[in-house]
Order: C-alpha cells, then sequence, then structure tokens
C-alpha cells in the first residue's frame, strides 16, 4: 500500500522561508515521478514542482521559479520543496503527489499560511 505523508508547513512572515518535505512508502524500486501541488482557497489545484526518481525535473511553474527549489532522495524515498521569499499568495494547502504506473496517489497537505 503506497502512503504520502507531508510535513513543513506553518506560518510565516513574507520574505520568510519554508521547507516541506514529502515521505513516500510502498512504492518499491520503480520509477516515478513526485512533487508538489498547491491549492489556495477558491483555486484550482495547480502544479508547483516535479521531479523524477533519477532526481531530474520534470516541470516547475512560473511562480516557483527563482524562488522555490525541490529536490528528492531516491533511497529514502523523500521529496523536498524549499520555499524562500514567499509571498502572501503562496498561502495554500501544499500537496505531494507520487505517480507511477498511471496512478496518482495523494497526501494529505500540509497549510503554508504567508502573514504579517
Amino acid at each position: 500500500q503506497v502512503t504520502i505523508v507531508e510535513s513543513g508547513g506553518g506560518l510565516v512572515q513574507p520574505g520568510g522561508s519554508l521547507r516541506l518535505s514529502c515521505a513516500a512508502s510502498g512504492i518499491g524500486d520503480v520509477w516515478y515521478i513526485m512533487g508538489w501541488y498547491r491549492q489556495a482557497p477558491g483555486k484550482q489545484r495547480e502544479v508547483v514542482a516535479l521531479i523524477n526518481s533519477g532526481g531530474g525535473t520534470e516541470g516547475e511553474a512560473d511562480f516557483a521559479k527563482g524562488r522555490f527549489t525541490i529536490s528528492g532522495d531516491n533511497v529514502k524515498k523523500m521529496v523536498y520543496l524549499q520555499m524562500n521569499d514567499l509571498k502572501l499568495e503562496d498561502t495554500a494547502v501544499y500537496y505531494c503527489c507520487l505517480s507511477r504506473f498511471g496512478s496518482d496517489y495523494w497526501g494529505r497537505g500540509t497549510q503554508v499560511t504567508v502573514s504579517s
């Protein structure tokens, strides 16, 4: 059984930083794509950044470029999102998603609130 667990969210002031972590288990030693999405109140879920099990970036939103960095540890089956220079509009629930063999597995999300 695949499980996805996010951690690292919280309250931060504008300009601050947070590091999100995502742990996957039960996926075996296979090729996968893993990454982060976010959903703000009243908005659709959107991709933030994706990485594959080989460490290559699979995609990154324009708003993330220059501020957010995705990284992964294929041995530990972990993915991280370092977020710097956070803005009010980055407030959202951040979800981790793992895709393999055409199936997607989602975590429950972690709240990130940027507020002064």
